[in-house]
């Protein structure tokens, strides 16, 4: 279900102006140029690869840069 089927349920006055901004959005949406999905897809693989030693989810993070160590004494004793 598109934009377009969602405002042109709509009735009274402001029916037309719901149907003139779902026609707008629909020729926006015409307008975009779409790429193949298997070029997307390679490009976010090279992209993902060139990225990984950069990722803490894949390469784990220092325990000594990581916020969440515990700590090694209590200040407040």
């Amino acid at each position: 279900m598109n934009v377009f089927t969602l405002t042109c349920t709509k009735s009274g006055s402001s029916s037309v102006a719901a149907m003139k901004k779902g026609v707008h959005q629909l020729r926006l949406e015409a307008g975009l140029n779409s790429g193949e999905v298997s070029q997307a897809a390679a490009d976010f693989k090279q992209f993902c690869l060139q990225n990984a030693q950069h990722d803490p989810l894949l390469t784990g993070v220092s325990s000594n840069t990581s916020p969440f160590r515990s700590q090694k004494f209590c200040p407040f004793l």
